[in-house]
């Protein structure tokens, strides 16, 4: 069956004129203007000018990095946003369902519930793998988005590619790559087959590999056709002009982001071995992302050992297959020694 996107439009969403904001309507070149036209302060003070609306540098600068086209590229106030505009342009509210993978990131399940969707859960296998089948058996005539994490936050596991594959080829709704966690894993990004999949959208963040989660700027991959109904409901301005700024400039600087993955990853190896070490450790679980999810003896009482000593971790426990795990972020080299040796102390 042939892909339809249309049909998984929102039916006020097909017909609706997106709001068209005074720098949508002019343009500028370059030339030297007198910008009298959106109700701004003259005053010039670096911030008193609305931002480009459509970020077309920094989305110029993202589309040369992957070879793709700008249009290919919708940016957000955090990856949150992007995700809560996927649900708003093509969920109907009270009628349509989403598909989420639990143990997963939370806040599918949070925006599910804020825009009244129906979110069904279909959990990993005990190995942290999709239930493929269990997935499609999920999806009726209503399901709309699957959406799944790869790498996945809590486990740190990336998804077969085989398994995500056969879901695009056999869903005929959206299925959204969160791939928050690609730079530090092995496994090549979805965004090299963009092509290939009309249905596969891939979101990602800046927080976590770029190091400015304060900036809060996520970005959504996909089809051209994907990005202008997205575009039709975004906010006009919902990228600042500090964040589009600092943004521009840091993500030019890829030397020093390769350096501090390259350290991040070595840091993670040393501490699977020397969490291996630790007896009340009972398993190490394989991960592709900045992060290491550990099942421990008994883990309330672990992670209050371990915040009473100064050191936050997080205490996966309440989520489903991850019943006493510990998640610890891979920090400084000085940080994660100052973890070993909490955990070596208790």
């Amino acid at each position: 069956m042939k892909f339809d996107l249309y049909r998984l439009v929102r039916e006020n969403i097909r017909g609706l004129k997106p709001y068209s904001s005074a720098r949508d309507e002019y343009t500028s070149d370059g030339s030297k203007m007198v910008f009298i036209d959106a109700n701004e302060s003259p005053y010039s003070n670096g911030i008193n000018r609305y931002p480009d609306p459509q970020q077309r540098q920094l989305k110029t600068l993202l589309a040369e990095s992957f070879s793709l086209s700008p249009a290919n590229i919708l940016l957000g106030n955090g990856s949150d946003e992007v995700l809560d505009l996927i649900f708003r342009a093509f969920c109907e509210p009270h009628k349509d369902n989403v598909i989420t993978m639990p143990p997963t990131y939370g806040m599918y399940k949070v925006l599910a519930g804020i825009n009244a969707i129906e979110n069904r859960e279909v959990l990993l296998t005990e190995s942290f793998e999709l239930d493929v089948d269990r997935i499609l058996e999920s999806v009726n005539s209503k399901t709309k988005v699957i959406f799944l994490c790869s790498p996945n936050n809590p486990t740190g596991n990336s998804f077969s590619v085989k398994h995500i594959e056969y879901l695009l080829n056999n869903f005929q709704g959206l299925l959204v790559v969160d791939e928050a966690y690609i730079d530090f894993a092995t496994q090549g990004s979805w965004l090299n087959k963009l092509g290939q999949f009309p249905n596969l959208m891939v979101t990602r963040t800046f927080s976590k590999a770029y190091g400015m989660a304060g900036l809060r700027l996520g970005v959504c991959y996909a089809s051209e056709n994907i990005i202008t109904i997205l575009n039709r409901i975004k906010p006009p301005y919902n990228v600042n002009e500090l964040t589009q700024r600092k943004a521009f400039q840091m993500i030019q600087n890829t030397a020093l982001v390769e350096e501090q993955i390259a350290e991040i990853l070595t840091e993670r190896d040393r501490m699977i071995g020397q969490l291996a070490k630790i007896s009340y450790v009972k398993e190490i679980y394989p991960t592709d992302a900045n992060f290491i999810l550990v099942k421990v003896d008994d883990a309330d009482k672990r992670y209050q050992e371990i915040l009473e000593l100064g050191v936050v971790v997080r205490n996966r426990s309440t989520q489903p297959l991850c019943y006493n795990t510990l998640r610890f972020t891979i920090g400084t080299p000085e940080e994660n020694e100052t973890l070993l040796k909490v955990l070596n102390s208790l």
